[in-house]
């Protein structure tokens, strides 16, 4: 069930404990501290927050547990954490550790299951399916391992059995427009948001208050994610949304 509110959502892409910004996936930059930028998100008036480990041995499994902690005691909003979750049990500990959603990506088109299992347990609203997506001349492919292998799935199809299998909502990034600031991928994200019932959010390109508005108008998105521009306060929170309810989209003022 689509909701008519539109929310605004930060992502913090955390390595090694601190939070890192790139452009398609490569060239990461340090970008601060995940618990000082969440604190102001809190007091700034962002809808939710996204939390992503880019990196994937034992130790990082700790510090995220760690991070998340952290991040979760800074805000008052939804917190989703992604990235390595791959079994109930590694969802269990980011939720134990602070997150209200868990996202899934590469662990889910490994074992589609995995979907069913943890919507069972902990609800669809707390599953989000990702999906790294590119276009392959007359379609979006989906890749995974943060981008750097094809899964040889269709954007589309995968999003539709996603759903199917309890999915309570799609993460949606456009690798081309990732980091790019050139504006979100609407054709990419219209195309899936058209094809299920589910809440999809829309991820990569976001450059000024005008990508979001088009977004949420042509894109059909139900929520907008970005990093950058809210981490390097290129855009404020209240000035997007004032400038979304000016254009007659609703969100949360």
């Amino acid at each position: 069930m689509r909701l008519l509110t539109k929310r605004i959502i930060a992502c913090m892409d955390v390595r090694d404990g601190q939070v890192v910004k790139g452009v398609k996936f490569q060239q990461l930059r340090h970008a601060g501290d995940p618990a000082a930028l969440a604190r102001r998100y809190n007091v700034e008036g962002i809808d939710e927050v996204v939390v992503l480990d880019v990196t994937a041995t034992l130790e990082s499994r700790r510090a995220l547990a760690r991070t998340i902690s952290a991040v979760a005691r800074e805000i008052f909003l939804p917190l989703t954490v992604g990235g390595g979750i791959r079994s109930e049990d590694a969802a269990a500990a980011a939720v134990d550790a602070g997150a209200d959603k868990v996202s899934l990506n590469t662990a889910a088109l490994r074992d589609p299951k995995l979907i069913t299992t943890l919507a069972q347990r902990y609800g669809s609203q707390a599953v989000i399916v990702a999906i790294d997506a590119k276009r392959q001349n007359d379609r979006f492919g989906v890749f995974v391992r943060s981008g750097t292998s094809d899964a040889a799935r269709d954007a589309v199809e995968w999003a539709r059995e996603a759903e199917a299998r309890g999915a309570g909502e799609i993460l949606l990034t456009s690798m081309d427009r990732d980091g790019t600031r050139a504006g979100f991928d609407c054709e990419l994200t219209a195309t899936v948001a058209d094809a299920v019932n589910i809440p999809v959010i829309a991820s990569g390109g976001a450059g000024g208050l005008e990508h979001f508005a088009e977004v949420f108008t042509r894109g059909h998105a139900d929520a907008a994610l970005a990093a950058s521009i809210f981490h390097y306060a290129d855009t404020s929170v209240a000035d997007l949304k004032r400038h979304l309810n000016a254009e007659g989209i609703p969100v949360r003022l």
